[in-house]
């Protein structure tokens, strides 16, 4: 399993809608459970400033990770994107390696 990191930004309508917060954010990690039953989310933050959410995940591949995004944007994100993370530790192994 890869590690990824989703940063989400909410459309204007949704981030209108917060005393409906705690649905929304049901359906959608539902969604994503019933379309990518192998993801298993490690965390998830609420934070400010460009983004609403981060959330750090495992996938089998980039196209499930494609996935999640794809079903943040279908249910209220304006923007959603996946990142890969390396852990450190493998990163300076990389490095050692060029």
């Amino acid at each position: 399993m890869q590690t990824f990191i989703l940063l989400t930004k909410l459309s204007p309508e949704v981030s209108k809608k917060m005393k409906d917060r705690t649905n929304i954010g049901h359906s959608w990690l539902d969604k994503v459970k019933e379309k990518c039953p192998k993801v298993k989310f490690i965390a998830h933050y609420a934070i400010l400033g460009q983004y609403d959410f981060l959330d750090i995940y495992e996938a089998p591949d980039n196209e499930t990770a494609a996935k999640v995004s794809i079903i943040s944007q279908a249910n209220g994100a304006a923007t959603a994107e996946s990142m890969i993370a390396i852990p450190y530790k493998r990163f300076l192994k990389l490095t050692e390696e060029i």
